[in-house]
């Protein structure tokens, strides 16, 4: 069995605070991403937070993306289609949460962990937090975690993202609006995330809540949407190209 990882959460001076870890580059295993989901809508009823940091644990990478380890595990479509669906309901958690989400990059992100960036309201990452999306390169694509993407930066630049499965700097993903903030330090970065989520929780929870509703309105058929995506994924990681491509990348 595939290390579960581990999330925190704890709320103080109207700032919730999730964070998440994994051994492995802080990669997603499903039972982590239904304790994300979880804290995002525990956070999200708790009238203590006003607004909502997310961040992972450690100086390396922000978000590994999915569990390779557990994607070797997946021998059946059902399956397969279960643990997508965790990005799913990941990504719906945070796009309908009521608060604003200020995700806080230390480093690079790949896979379903750009999804988590494209679901936030606000990104601040330093210069080393290089984004890409690996799906195709394995033998998969983004389904799941394409819809926000696309949402988010516009289908152009998603579509370069999926289609080289390179990576993108920084500086990039800032140019395009999937993170916010860039700055040259680990230190700035938790600056800015101080600052801005103080200047957050002491807003209007109301308007806040109205806006985020504003930001993502038309995604209102997305639990269908993403529940086919999820089925599409947990077909092809059975293919034999997957399974060749994810041995050879874990």
């Amino acid at each position: 069995m595939s290390e579960p990882g581990r999330v925190v959460a704890h709320s103080e001076h109207g700032v919730g605070t999730i964070t998440f870890s994994h051994p492995k580059g802080n990669s997603l295993p499903g039972s982590l991403l239904a304790q994300l989901a979880d804290a995002v809508r525990k956070l999200g009823a708790d009238s203590a937070a006003r607004v909502i940091v997310l961040r992972s644990d450690g100086k390396g990478a922000f978000c590994a993306g999915a569990s390779f380890a557990e994607l070797k595990t997946i021998s059946d479509v059902a399956t397969g289609k279960k643990f997508f669906l965790g990005f799913a309901d990941l990504m719906i958690a945070m796009i309908r949460c009521p608060k604003f989400i200020i995700t806080r990059v230390q480093g690079k992100t790949v896979g379903g962990g750009v999804g988590i960036l494209a679901a936030s309201d606000l990104v601040v990452a330093t210069k080393d937090a290089a984004v890409r999306l690996s799906e195709l390169a394995v033998g998969i694509g983004p389904f799941v975690v394409g819809p926000v993407i696309e949402k988010k930066i516009g289908l152009a630049a998603f579509s370069a993202l999926a289609v080289d499965a390179g990576w993108r700097d920084a500086e990039w993903a800032e140019r395009h609006g999937l993170h916010s903030f860039v700055h040259e330090t680990v230190d700035a970065v938790d600056a800015s995330v101080a600052a801005l989520a103080d200047r957050l929780a002491a807003s209007n929870p109301d308007a806040m809540a109205r806006l985020k509703k504003v930001f993502w309105e038309g995604t209102e058929n997305w639990d269908a949407l993403l529940s086919q995506r999820a089925a599409d994924s947990g077909e092809l990681v059975l293919s034999e190209f997957a399974r060749k491509a994810i041995a050879a990348f874990s």
